[in-house]
């Protein structure tokens, strides 16, 4: 059974409809990546399964939920299984690295300082950041920040991480590293990946499956 499955969504923004009729299925511990052109709703996409827009028609089912059919207290505990990895890295510049990945920690947990303190080295730990746990996010290469907030967003162990264009604007070898903890995390933790990308070459080398949408649907 798949973890996400999307039927017959329909969404517009205003005049512009951006999907007509998708259907898509993401399998359980699978790493699936979501392509096209800019523009044809690949980041929309995810705040639909994410519930934080709501579709004309259709339905978004992730693990058996209904996501639109959800009270919001069970809504939040649905996204409280979601990491979700931004474009823009979206780390919280007057926090340093360590409280960057605490924060969702302290805000969903109740866990005592030294139980925390360990689960936070841990996540730097598997992307290769533990020595940089008192840097502030300005002095982060864009590379680190972006592996700074992966390890937030798995911080709570989630079933699930979307990724939002994960390789945008990195240099070859952040990149690279970048591609190589995408696959180590899904393998080692049993998650399922959502890759929302238009760089084909990274993408194809890690992705299980692959997604191309065009003109609101799969081509």
């Amino acid at each position: 059974m798949p973890l996400v499955r999307i039927r017959d969504l329909h969404f517009s923004r205003g005049e512009r409809k951006i999907f007509s009729g998708l259907n898509i299925e993401i399998p359980k511990g699978k790493i699936t990546a979501i392509m096209g052109p800019s523009g044809t709703g690949k980041t929309t996409l995810l705040k639909l399964i994410g519930g934080q827009l709501r579709p004309d028609r259709g339905t978004i089912e992730v693990d058996g939920l209904d996501v639109h059919q959800l009270s919001t207290a069970e809504l939040y505990r649905l996204r409280m299984r979601m990491g979700m990895l931004f474009q823009s890295g979206a780390l919280l510049t007057d926090l340093n690295v360590f409280e960057n990945v605490a924060f969702p920690l302290r805000e969903h947990t109740r866990l005592n300082e030294t139980l925390l303190r360990k689960l936070v080295l841990l996540k730097l730990e598997a992307v290769g950041l533990r020595g940089a746990r008192g840097l502030m996010p300005a002095e982060l290469s864009g590379g680190m920040a972006r592996r700074v907030a992966l390890a937030r967003a798995i911080a709570l162990d989630p079933m699930m991480i979307m990724y939002d264009e994960p390789f945008t604007g990195q240099d070859p070898i952040s990149m690279g590293v970048l591609v190589k903890l995408i696959r180590q995390l899904n393998d080692a933790a049993g998650l399922t990946s959502i890759v929302v990308s238009h760089d084909v070459e990274e993408t194809s080398a890690i992705a299980d499956l692959l997604y191309v949408i065009s003109d609101g649907r799969v081509v």
